[in-house]
């Protein structure tokens, strides 16, 4: 199984009051634009998906239906509470797990500091490694067993500007 996991594109400031909400923030024009050149550059890279796995906040879900339309995948995103930053990679490994039929290509998006911690624990079996996805970075993963802990082989982590570069 091929893992993908991207962070949600630049999203708009935090307002104050009811606009303070995390979970509700958009992303930004400057952030739509920029992962309208990322997926130009997965395009090129021949990237398709199985299944897309989004955190329900809206700067995520936005990001991967703006992926998801722009690859004109055959998936829709569905959302996943366990991508949330305060997710649980114990319960999101076991969704999908649960998956079928079993994903060959599988595209997450999320948010920072857990993107990474799960890259970690899956590379390292720790959730403690200097890894950073930057706001519209993509990175892939390898796995013939997905389970917590040490599975994984970190095949590339891209940052926007690398992938801005290909287009």
């Amino acid at each position: 199984m091929n893992i993908y996991l991207l962070r949600h594109g630049l999203a708009v400031e935090r307002g104050p009051g009811a606009q303070g909400d995390d979970a509700l923030r958009p992303l930004a024009p400057e952030g739509r634009a920029q992962l309208q050149n990322i997926a130009r550059a997965m395009k090129k890279m021949r990237l398709e998906f199985d299944c897309l796995l989004s955190s329900p906040f809206t700067r995520a879900g936005q990001t991967a239906e703006l992926i998801a339309e722009e690859l004109q995948s055959k998936s829709r995103p569905v959302w996943c509470d366990e991508l949330k930053p305060a997710g649980s990679a114990e319960k999101l490994i076991s969704e999908i797990r649960r998956l079928r039929p079993v994903p060959e290509n599988i595209l997450l998006v999320g948010h920072e500091p857990y993107l990474s911690r799960l890259i970690a624990r899956l590379v390292t079996g720790e959730e403690k490694a200097a890894i950073e996805i930057k706001k519209a970075g993509l990175c892939k993963l390898e796995t013939a067993d997905l389970r917590p802990g040490r599975c994984a082989q970190l095949h590339w982590l891209l940052t926007p500007a690398q992938m801005e570069g290909m287009v």
